[in-house]
């Protein structure tokens, strides 16, 4: 038998055939090794004549089974001692032996091998399970970052029915607060992503505030003063300015890594009050309807660039014509933003003062912004009278905040504007 007969072999039939042959070691080798081991056995050739003697030479050994205390009798009258023939660890017993403890190894090794397969199983199971927990969070994080990018909302139709447009207004707040409230559709960011190609990936939505400068009575400017992050799921962005009073435009889109930034509406130009003032402006729609007319002017509704969309949106929320700039309106505060067609310029406007003291260690706060107090605990602030009833609560509390105290000031300002006097030159 060949080397090449034998390869041809499966294993299992190779160890049978090695353990035919007597091959020690068989039932732990390889393939190949059985191949060399078989081949280096020669095949024990047939021998009929010595059928005979073992058949005699096993009838001792049958009587060594049966004999007592060890001792059995020969033929000849002689006492024979038994002897038990131990290999390896195992004894001949009823005439079966084990040869190099095979039977128990072979046990031993389907056993490790079962085990082995359970594993295996098991770890592939759990690498299955890794593998899908983490293609999981691979999509979850690409949904996330998919609404992060999308600035778009589905909305209804807007004034008449007609088909909402991508829109960008701007609210002053106060001096140092501006509110953007903005309306995307899904056309708008389709266009921008096909117009980023594959910057698109790497872009990210983006605030723009520019400061609008005058340069001549037709000539303005405008440059970048910062850029604010922001992401989707949100309509409308609270914008924290300095330096009042101040001109700005506010723009919304995406900037790429390479700082190309892509357009999706610009805004009206908005300019913010005098930084003595503390009247607070909530931009929430609900309550905007009593301010509505000092927020609609203070953010450029009679101005003539950006003014149809800041009163379309007004007149969509509040549902009432907002018109068209009447001092008498609004007071004296509107009627200086107001364009004026007289010769005659007169404005006129009021503030006031409002002090205290209380413990140096104390907090006090005004409408709920904390003021600074002196090394005696005196304070005092100017606060500007706008042209209505306001209430204006006080709040002094201890540095551990157990005991508390609230005055509030209730202050109202009623200006009229009368009819203008016109004479002839020659009265």
């Amino acid at each position: 038998m060949t080397a090449t007969t034998l390869r041809s072999y499966t294993l299992k039939d190779l160890a049978q055939l090695a353990k035919r042959r007597g091959v020690n070691g068989w039932h732990s080798m390889r393939k190949d090794q059985l191949v060399r081991a078989i081949l280096r056995v020669k095949k024990p050739k047939p021998a009929v004549a010595k059928a005979a003697s073992v058949k005699k030479a096993s009838a001792p050994v049958r009587r060594v089974s049966s004999a007592k205390n060890g001792v059995v009798p020969s033929r000849n009258g002689a006492r024979v001692r038994t002897v038990t023939l131990v290999r390896n660890g195992s004894a001949i017993r009823n005439g079966s032996a084990t040869r190099n403890g095979s039977t128990v190894r072979n046990a031993a090794a389907s056993r490790a091998a079962a085990n082995r397969a359970i594993a295996l199983r098991r770890d592939n199971s759990r690498r299955l399970a890794k593998r899908t927990q983490v293609t999981h969070r691979i999509e979850q994080a690409k949904l996330r970052l998919s609404r992060s990018k999308n600035l778009s909302f589905d909305q209804a139709q807007g004034k008449g029915g007609a088909a909402v447009k991508d829109r960008l207004i701007v609210m002053v707040r106060g001096p140092f607060w501006l509110h953007a409230y903005w309306e995307l559709t899904p056309q708008g960011i389709v266009r921008a992503q096909a117009a980023l190609g594959q910057e698109w990936h790497g872009a990210q939505p983006m605030l723009r505030v520019l400061v609008v400068t005058s340069g001549s009575a037709t000539t303005t400017s405008e440059r970048v003063l910062r850029e604010i992050p922001i992401h989707g799921g949100v309509q409308n962005w609270y914008v924290d300015v300095q330096a009042p009073p101040r001109t700005y435009r506010l723009e919304i889109g995406y900037l790429t890594a390479s700082r190309k930034f892509h357009s999706l509406a610009r805004s009206n130009v908005v300019s913010t009050p005098a930084g003595s003032s503390s009247d607070t402006l909530d931009a929430h729609w609900n309550d905007v309807l009593g301010d509505c007319d000092k927020i609609y002017a203070m953010s450029g509704g009679f101005a003539s660039e950006g003014a149809t969309e800041l009163q379309e949106l007004f007149e969509e929320r509040l549902h009432r014509p907002m018109g068209s700039g009447n001092g008498n309106r609004f007071g004296a505060g509107a009627e200086c933003m107001a364009p004026h067609h007289h010769d005659l310029r007169f404005q006129v406007d009021a503030e006031m003062v409002i002090h205290g003291v209380t413990q140096s260690d104390a907090r006090v706060t005004l409408q709920g912004e904390p003021l600074k107090l002196r090394a005696d605990g005196s304070f005092s602030v100017r606060v500007d009278l706008p042209n209505r009833r306001q209430v204006i609560p006080l709040v002094a509390s201890t540095k551990d905040g157990v005991e508390q105290r609230t005055i509030v000031l209730a202050v109202e300002r009623n200006t009229k504007v009368m009819e203008p006097l016109t004479r002839d030159s020659g009265e």
